[in-house]
């Protein structure tokens, strides 16, 4: 115990120095905590929304359709076989049909998707009641963001063009019941939708669908002949790999942050080493090992790593508590800025094994850095040092 006790008292003894590398450690150790649990926060935040709005339970697509492909659209239906037809009709699924169309607001032409959901659904967390009750012949719902990008509102009335099943094109007026606002863009951008049976009747397809979506927790019957099913692994995959490539690039600053400590504690520890050459000479002529002295200093310079922990309590924790319970707030304009599903706010995720494991990173780093220097000590001699001489 004497070791840890000297390596104590010495780190103490050197007043504003030792807290000036507890400073810049603490720094690092806040900052990575910050910015993973940001991360963290924004994984299961937009893996939540899309989840209850879009992607349910899973999927299952009619062969043949790919969302990455306007091409398929067109021949991207079938009829719903009855292993997922029970589930619609309990209410644990909802079939959705798309039909590729073109709108003319205001005399422009714009390529749309029609997209037909039966307005009292409840597999998904999507406002499509605005849909039944309107009292419109076509009744058609909207997004915030396709309302803007087509100047239409509330009321208004659209003329929308589509190929049915058989080939042949047709033309009807439809009207805007509601505009939603949602943070999920891949509900919204360039769609309308519409009630599910209406759409059928309109594009030739009844008791046809593009796909069929699962409630939550609702568990896929398997297989099916012409469909295939896609799990929330592989929905959710393109917006966790997004995340993961910035997780990768903000490594970079913590690898700055990292080496600038570190920097700090080696320069630090090289020249306690040689102002106290002569300490460490008369240890050694007392019989101190060589190994213990590296020990003593090795772990002096380990020590930085703890107070930089606990000075980054004192002052991170209420930081990262006021973040976790507020968030990071954005504008609308700013959420859609990010080119996925945000919400207003970004709310932080900090688990144990986040904050264990960037401690111990920080203790290890730092005690790697200490023992370079150190490793002098090994090949002083005591009468070197005692002279005041590092041979």
């Amino acid at each position: 115990m004497i070791i840890p006790k000297l390596a104590l008292r010495n780190m103490l003894g050197a007043g504003i120095k030792t807290w000036l590398n507890a400073a810049v450690l603490s720094m690092a150790f806040v900052t990575i905590i910050g910015a993973q649990g940001l991360y963290r926060g924004w994984d299961a935040d937009i893996s939540r929304i899309m989840t209850a709005a879009e992607y349910g339970g899973g999927q299952y697509w009619v062969k043949g359709f790919d969302p990455y492909d306007p091409f398929t659209l067109q021949d991207a239906h079938a009829a719903v076989p009855p292993a997922l037809t029970e589930r619609v009709e309990a209410g644990k699924a909802t079939a959705l049909l798309y039909v590729p169309a073109t709108i003319y607001p205001g005399g422009r032409i714009r390529s749309v998707v029609l997209k037909g959901i039966e307005p009292g659904q409840k597999a998904l967390e999507f406002p499509s009641s605005a849909l039944a009750g309107s009292g419109a012949e076509l009744p058609a719902l909207i997004g915030n963001r396709m309302a803007k990008a087509a100047g239409l509102a509330k009321g208004d009335t659209v003329t929308a063009r589509w190929r049915d099943a058989r080939g042949s094109y047709d033309a009807r007026d439809l009207t805007i019941v509601e505009v939603m606002r949602t943070s999920v863009q891949s509900i919204d951008e360039g769609q309308i939708w519409m009630p599910l049976q209406t759409l059928r009747k309109m594009a030739g397809m009844p008791g046809e669908a593009t796909m069929v979506t699962l409630a939550k927790d609702i568990p896929a019957p398997g297989a099916i002949p012409g469909w295939d099913f896609k799990g929330l692994d592989l929905l959710l995959k393109d917006i966790r790999d997004l995340i993961a490539a910035k997780q990768i690039g903000g490594s970079i600053v913590y690898v700055i942050l990292m080496f600038l400590a570190m920097l700090a504690v080696f320069d630090t520890q090289l020249l306690s080493i040689w102002r106290r050459r002569k300490e460490i000479g008369t240890m050694m002529a007392m019989g101190v090992t060589r190994g213990r002295a590296v020990a003593l200093f090795t772990l002096e310079g380990g020590l930085n790593g703890v107070f930089a922990a606990l000075l980054g309590a004192v002052w991170g924790i209420p930081l990262l508590a006021y973040f976790a319970k507020h968030g990071m707030t954005f504008t609308s304009e700013q959420a859609d800025s990010f080119g996925m599903a945000v919400d207003k706010g970004i709310f932080p995720v900090y688990g144990a094994g986040l904050v264990l494991g960037t401690t111990f990173l920080v203790f290890a780093v730092t005690l790697i850095v200490s023992y370079l220097p150190a490793r002098k000590i090994s090949r002083l001699k005591a009468t070197d040092a005692l002279r005041g001489r590092m041979s």
